[in-house]
């Protein structure tokens, strides 16, 4: 059974952290119910959504993505580099302890999920100001005996690595050239982003479907054209919180045993 864990959006969004992105307004009505409509499209495609309870006193904890990494083997709890968001672990603890051993990455080290990106046993960091070196040799570390190999990756002008690039596949990424260089990620076929879409690199797997955000149907075309099916989601009321589609879940496979 896949599980998709999310959090409903905190109605201090309005205070989020941004690094890229200027501030500007956001409807908590709009985008409340454009979270709703994306955790409906995971459980129309099997996935059983848990959903935590809303955090007024932590606006960015709608982006559940940053404050764990899930495995097959382990989950590893985030040492978030916004000290703002670190009281978000202690419920992501909670949900994640019944299917996964826990571990974590510990101080000085600081580590967003959403610089995490998993290709089959490959893990590419992003050393971000969100992630650095300390917290990638104590990833390594947790999951080496896991038989990943694990590599960091310089992103440009953006917030975090899937930001410039996710999976579609084990194979497959999506990328934005222009942010990561795309020799780092390996011998994978690369799909770019339409040039008009410099933010359509964060699409979310569930499966054999793709999601992409609305506001992207030329990258949309052509991951399509590649051989994917693909879902349209609408989540331009989060991005103004400087969020996209992978950070508001914790998408994975139930334990078998």
């Amino acid at each position: 059974m896949r599980i998709a864990i999310t959090r409903a959006v905190s109605p201090s969004i309005a205070d989020c952290e941004l690094t890229h992105l200027e501030r500007s307004p956001i409807d908590l009505d709009v985008a409340r119910a454009q979270h709703a409509a994306y955790e409906a499209v995971l459980a129309d495609l099997g996935c059983r959504v848990g959903r935590l309870q809303a955090e007024p006193d932590l606006p960015d904890s709608v982006f559940v993505e940053d404050i764990a990494v899930v495995l097959d083997e382990v989950a590893i709890i985030t040492r978030p580099g916004a000290t703002s968001r670190r009281g978000e672990r202690s419920s992501i603890e909670q949900v994640l302890a019944p299917h996964r051993t826990l571990a974590h990455i510990r101080s000085p080290g600081i580590l967003d999920g959403g610089d995490v990106l998993v290709a089959g046993r490959d893990i590419h960091i992003g050393t971000t100001s969100r992630s650095d070196a300390a917290a990638i040799d104590q990833f390594r570390a947790i999951v080496g005996d896991h038989g990943y190999r694990v590599h960091g990756v310089g992103v440009r002008g953006c917030l975090h690595l899937k930001s410039a690039v996710t999976a579609v596949s084990d194979d497959t990424l999506v990328v934005n050239p222009e942010r990561v260089d795309t020799d780092a990620l390996g011998d994978r076929r690369c799909i770019p982003v339409d040039p008009s879409e410099p933010a359509a690199a964060n699409v979310v797997r569930v499966g054999d479907t793709v999601l992409v955000a609305a506001a992207f149907p030329r990258t949309a075309e052509r991951i399509a054209t590649a051989g994917f099916d693909v879902r349209y989601v609408d989540a331009s009321e989060l991005a103004k919180a400087e969020g996209a589609l992978t950070c508001c879940s914790l998408i994975f496979e139930a334990p078998t045993t």
